[in-house]
């Protein structure tokens, strides 16, 4: 590759590094700030989305990793992470479009 190429590939990767710091900041600060009760099950909704699509996740990469014989110590907490942020900030935009008046 060039280094010109290389170079684009490198500040991509950065710029979505810090999305995704962002966003795991952003989603700790949501679970600990106080609100009202709409705002409360908005959050609620969204944590428990989270957890279960995570743990759905986990479940299935266990499943399929046993059925094809691998070991089990691939997944990467990192991924994981940016995952769950993701799925979070999605959850929460989509319950605040569904609840907000």
């Amino acid at each position: 590759m060039e280094t010109g190429t290389m170079t684009l590939f490198l500040w991509l990767f950065l710029l979505f590094l810090v999305l995704l710091i962002v966003l795991d900041v952003a989603m700790l600060i949501s679970l600990m700030a106080p609100g009202d009760e709409r705002r409360q099950m908005i959050v609620w909704k969204s944590s428990a989305f989270t957890l279960l699509s995570t743990a759905g996740d986990l479940a299935l990469e266990i499943l399929v990793d046993l059925a094809s014989g691998r070991p089990l110590d691939q997944s990467n907490p990192f991924v994981q992470l940016g995952v769950m942020s993701l799925v979070f900030f999605l959850a929460t935009i989509y319950y605040k479009r569904k609840y907000s008046v």
